[in-house]
């Protein structure tokens, strides 16, 4: 595992604890070897975790899009920032760069952008470690939403296994670590993988 990406808020929100845990797991990955992927931007965790890679010598690569880039909110001192024409580009980028996904707190593109990549997941159009850093409880009703879902019979029991979840960003790295490809999707599938 070379790169992870990590979405996440472009506001800090309130609690102190989000911005605190990009910092920490930014300082985790740089001194893992492991290399950011992330949306780009200056601002709100997206930029504290950027920021963090970069002052222990990480790599730190950016995918953003023009129009962003024109709202001057891209990161200036990155190692690669791409720039892209759409939100579509954007997120199959950096699906193609990484080696696994982590959701930080995060608003709709954050929700977005996690659901589609465990979408991917559940369609055997990839098999990397995905998972939920759930500071401070921020995801647990999404969690009950997953739950739910599973009893209603909308999502399928064994696909509920398809992220991890953590609340410390060492636990969740090391989850990573001995993340072993469940097969679910391709069971569910008839073992065929769709081109992605």
């Amino acid at each position: 595992m070379k790169r992870i990406c990590v979405f996440c808020g472009s506001n800090s929100g309130k609690s102190d604890s989000f911005r605190s845990a990009a910092v920490t797991l930014g300082k985790l990955m740089a001194r893992r070897g492991l290399g950011l992927v992330y949306g780009g931007a200056s601002v709100g965790l997206m930029g504290a975790i950027a920021d963090s890679v970069l002052a222990e010598g990480g790599e730190v690569v950016g995918v953003i899009t023009k129009q962003l880039v024109k709202l001057e909110v891209a990161h200036a001192n990155l190692s690669d920032l791409k720039v892209v024409g759409s939100m579509h580009a954007r997120k199959a980028m950096m699906a193609k760069l990484s080696d696994g996904f982590i959701a930080l707190p995060g608003g709709f593109g954050t929700m977005d952008e996690f659901c589609e990549i465990v979408t991917w997941a559940q369609l055997g159009i990839h098999q990397k470690p995905c998972g939920l850093l759930n500071i401070d409880g921020y995801f647990d009703h999404f969690l009950k939403f997953v739950d739910h879902s599973v009893d209603q019979g909308l999502i399928r029991a064994e696909h509920r296994s398809l992220f991890y979840e953590a609340n410390d960003p060492s636990e969740l790295l090391d989850l990573f670590s001995r993340h072993k490809p469940s097969g679910a999707a391709l069971k569910w599938m008839g073992g065929r993988a769709p081109k992605p």
